[in-house]
């Protein structure tokens, strides 16, 4: 049996082909297919089934293309309402092609659709040897139960609990679990970095399956909910009816900045320090790198219009289809030429080490838009905790008479934060260059005591963190 994983770091989503004697299967799609196609032709495989293991809220699939593209099937939880044709799997249907079959668990709980899919390859033996999990089961952790509109999230994880313990779990201590989404991702909270497990290497080691009781499962779960994304309702609903294919997407105008439309967002996707030396005043900065679509969606929405800046051309389509991963799809143009073509005012942000920080700390109001989590761990005394998902409706608290100083972790948000906050108005912003991290690693002192929780602060933030590719602590 073929089978391999394909890993988009930037959302951290897993999707899965499976093929067998000419075969083949496709499991979570991510919105651009075309890797998938090539890929089955490189193998000698016709993709005959797409299998979606729920409605995706956190990122845009390609199953509709993908279908078009090939002529297969899709097949999806028989609870998911989905307008598109497809095939309803139910609890114990199966799909056979070669030496292999997939057999469909239902397992809802992370939402009502969702499906796991268990796998058994023929040639190894009579029964399963693997499971794709979806958002049931993660390595490390468990789907986020409170993306229902109907459901409160103790309904979903009290389901979430019989799902793992009556259909997961048993299959097996040396069955492979194989999830849709790794650690980054915004559908659950203590994800382990490797892209595999088992099920006795879980049922030892994820912190969620430890509790012997369904009440004390379903307390465990919800105590503590990361807020859930706005646009994750959006995305789920433009799964459900299947997104339109990314070749009907026109080419990005080309405009000047006299033709760029009040009321538009300019998104500036260069690196930070590009950003930080000139940008166009007002906009919005989300370097082109880590989860940047995760945070354009998270903070920007799906609805506004956006014109892009970016480095060059290369940058500028990338952009794009990440922007379009996660249903961002008004980009109405970018900027002509880009920063060295721009003819208007140019506005900077400086940056301030974590020494000078120290310094000058007493005439300086500090931002920290770093997680609650990550301030009750040490933040900067007298530091304003502001996370980033929440920033935009906390600013009108600065005072416009003093500069403010704004970090993160490591950088990446904090460079946002920045670009938020110059655009609200406020002309003396600096970014401290490395975060927290300069701050701890340079001996700094540093404070435990809890953030102190107004109405806009949650218990944990619904924007991922850092989220860079090869950072630690994200």
């Amino acid at each position: 049996m073929y089978f391999q994983q394909f890993y988009l770091t930037c959302l951290s989503h897993a999707s899965y082909m499976l093929g067998s004697e000419g075969v083949a299967a496709m499991v979570d799609p991510q919105r651009d297919v075309s890797l998938y196609v090539d890929e089955a032709a490189a193998q000698g495989l016709k993709i005959e089934y797409i299998i979606e293991t729920h409605l995706h809220a956190d990122f845009v699939s390609g199953h509709r293309e993908l279908a078009e593209r090939t002529g297969a099937k899709i097949y999806l939880g028989a609870r998911a309402g989905a307008t598109f044709p497809h095939v309803d799997a139910r609890d114990g249907d199966e799909i056979r092609f070669g030496r292999v079959v997939l057999r469909f668990l239902e397992t809802p709980g992370h939402t009502i659709e969702s499906v796991s899919v268990a796998v058994t390859d023929l040639d190894r033996r009579e029964t399963p040897y693997a499971v794709l999990t979806g958002d049931t089961l993660f390595i490390g952790d468990v789907g986020r139960p409170d993306l229902s509109p109907d459901l409160t999230p103790q309904q979903l994880a009290g389901m979430l609990f019989d799902s793992l313990h009556r259909k997961l779990l048993p299959l097996g201590d040396d069955v492979e679990v194989y999830p849709a989404h790794g650690a980054g991702s915004l559908c659950g909270k203590q994800m382990r970095p490797e892209r595999q497990s088992t099920i006795g290497k879980e049922r030892a080691l994820n912190y969620a399956l430890r509790p012997a009781s369904k009440d004390e499962f379903v307390r465990l779960l919800t105590a503590e909910l990361p807020e859930r994304p706005g646009y994750f309702a959006l995305d789920a609903e433009i799964n459900r009816s299947g997104a339109p294919a990314l070749t009907e997407m026109k080419p990005i105008p080309e405009l000047t900045a006299e033709q760029i439309p009040p009321g538009a967002i300019v998104l500036d996707t260069r690196p930070s320090p590009q950003f930080f030396a000139g940008h166009i005043p007002g906009a919005v900065h989300i370097a082109l790198a880590g989860q940047y679509a995760s945070f354009a969606a998270t903070i920007l929405g799906l609805e506004k219009h956006i014109v892009l800046v970016a480095e060059d051309e290369e940058h500028l389509q990338e952009s794009r289809l990440r922007l379009a991963r996660v249903g961002i799809e008004r980009v109405i143009g970018s900027l002509k030429g880009g920063m060295p073509q721009w003819t208007g005012p140019v506005a900077e942000i400086h940056q301030v080490s974590a020494e000078d920080l120290r310094r000058e700390m007493a005439d300086i109001q500090i931002v920290d838009v770093r997680r609650e989590a990550e301030f009750a761990d040490g933040h900067i005394e007298g530091a304003k905790l502001m996370p980033l998902h929440k920033l935009e409706s906390l600013i009108s608290t600065l005072d416009h008479d003093r500069p403010i100083a704004v970090h993160c972790k490591g950088g990446y948000r904090s460079a946002i934060g920045c670009s938020l906050i110059q655009r609200a108005g406020y002309e003396n912003v600096m970014n401290v260059i490395g975060g927290f991290d300069a701050w701890r690693a340079c001996g700094l002192p540093e404070s435990k005591s809890a953030a102190v929780p107004t109405p806009s602060h949650s218990a944990s933030s619904g924007v991922p963190s850092e989220a860079i590719p090869g950072a630690s602590g994200v």
